[in-house]
């Protein structure tokens, strides 16, 4: 039998899938993953199966579409105790693990040292652990990175910043282009910490079994606090311009929630530039921690036999169509890096062909010869196709659709169209054709043209999706609504009973 390789997943968190050089990117900076690629196959058109934190990152747990697993929104938690590709990992020999942020279940301010949960990682898998957390949770929370930044004698002057930052103590939530840079040292920032933590446990690793390793940087999530060392590396003049042209056709409820809470609708195209500049900057940042993970690997021998997966929990829309964050079916915020290197490396190549969060985990499984969860049919492994390389007939062949869902909406995506509908009524709300309006300028919904092309793609894909959804999971997700309407996202959302 054939020696099972080591799998190191790389996961920053809210990456935007067009900013990393290896995609083409003439401006930003990320030397690291761009040798990465290199080795590697990178597939251009990867979308999230939520543009949300925590469903994205319960799909890549689970394999599951959110409106089977339930988690429809931020601050639900997640069931440790379903099917996940960690514990099958796990189950088929690896020894697992996992450094940064997960974001699987609710933390709240006051509920104690990261170390208190470490019993919830070991209920999803992992066998060892060292769980950090959001940073805009720091302000007041206690972790690993808060113990050592009181060793270094600066946890004070950071608490200080994230308050005033993060919490508004002086004059409101800031806007992305008036964040100060980093409060700390640009090598003691929460990202390098990550870092650095993985470095070690790869450095000390020993046991003659494979690992599995996840690595979730915190960053490039906003407050996009990157150290100024970073930032002087990039001339907001220069920064690639933000979509803000006016659309035609209606907006989408998500849209309207997104651009009347990010407060970008005035927003000039200087601070558009400065905000772009702070977030490259942050990737940059990240890029040079995981140029100490590709170190550690080469230091440990180890590269010839771990496969590296490179990708998002979903992207950032950096003001285009004047939202930020996420939350939004916009390209900027559905579309993520995904960049696989097998044991050895190969040849870099690109394959365009749609693909999602759960063809991850289905490659993930195969990688590790682990066993499969439910819904496999629904999972396409891409580890095939990596290893046939760019002249196989597969290459550039992909999913026929891909699905993504976020507060009881669904879409989906084809090669040519996007649709989206509200989960519950499957009333379409938007239809773009990504070919003639790449920019999503154009909402074609109520076009009678295209009449033909919306109900083909309702009873074609998403009539298969939400055949699907499960009932009881939008009535407890609702209830936790009705309980507490800010726990789900957005008040408005809140469907009558």
């Amino acid at each position: 039998m054939p020696k099972r390789p080591n799998i190191v997943l790389i996961f920053p968190d809210q990456q935007r899938g067009d900013t990393v050089g290896f995609a083409g990117n003439p401006v930003v900076k990320t030397p690291n993953l761009d040798r990465l690629a290199s080795d590697s196959v990178t597939f251009s058109r990867c979308i999230t199966n939520s543009p949300v934190c925590m469903p994205a990152r319960m799909s890549l747990m689970s394999g599951k579409h959110p409106c089977e697993h339930g988690m429809w929104a931020n601050n639900v938690d997640g069931d440790p105790a379903a099917p996940n590709h960690v514990r099958s990992i796990r189950d088929a020999g690896y020894r697992t693990a996992q450094v940064g942020k997960v974001h699987l279940h609710v933390r709240r301010p006051g509920d104690g040292h990261a170390r208190e949960h470490a019993y919830k990682m070991h209920a999803w898998g992992f066998d060892d652990t060292h769980e950090l957390r959001d940073i805009m949770a720091y302000a007041t929370a206690d972790c690993y990175y808060t113990d050592f930044l009181r060793g270094r004698g600066c946890l004070d002057a950071f608490r200080s910043y994230m308050r005033v930052v993060v919490g508004g103590e002086t004059r409101g939530t800031m806007l992305p282009w008036e964040t100060p840079p980093s409060a700390v040292p640009a090598d003691d920032t929460l990202d390098m910490y990550t870092a650095r933590k993985a470095v070690e446990w790869i450095d000390h690793y020993a046991e003659a079994r494979p690992f599995y390793l996840q690595v979730s940087f915190p960053g490039p999530h906003n407050p996009f606090d990157s150290p100024a060392s970073d930032r002087a590396l990039y001339d907001p003049e220069e920064m690639p311009p933000a979509i803000l042209d006016p659309g035609t056709g209606p907006v989408a409820p998500r849209v309207l929630r997104s651009r009347d809470g990010g407060r970008l609708l005035n927003m000039t195209r200087s601070q558009e530039r400065l905000m772009r500049a702070y977030y490259y900057a942050k990737v940059t940042h990240i890029d040079r921690g995981i140029g100490l993970l590709l170190e550690a690997l080469e230091r440990k021998g180890v590269m010839d036999d771990t496969w590296i997966v490179y990708t998002s929990d979903h992207g950032e829309m950096l003001g285009d169509h004047r939202c930020r964050n996420k939350a939004v079916f916009y390209e900027g915020a559905l579309t993520i890096p995904l960049c696989i290197r097998p044991a050895g490396g190969t040849r870099g190549w690109r394959s365009r062909g749609l693909t999602d969060q759960l063809d991850v985990v289905e490659t993930l499984l195969e990688i590790a010869g682990a066993e499969t969860l439910d819904g496999s049919e629904h999972r396409v492994s891409l580890a095939g196709r990596i290893l046939d390389g760019p002249d196989a007939p597969g290459a550039q062949q992909g999913k026929e659709a891909v699905f993504s869902e976020v507060m009881l909406f669904s879409m989906v995506r084809t090669d040519r169209f996007k649709l989206s509908v509200d989960s519950l009524t499957r009333e379409p709300v938007d239809l773009y054709d990504m070919e003639e309006d790449p920019c999503e300028l154009e909402n074609l919904v109520d076009d009678p043209a295209h009449r033909p092309v919306r109900d083909a793609l309702v009873t074609g894909h998403l009539d298969g999706l939400l055949d699907r959804l499960d009932h009881g999971r939008v009535e407890k997700y609702r209830d936790t609504l009705r309980r507490d309407p800010d726990r789900g996202g957005w008040k408005a959302i809140e469907k009558p009973a």
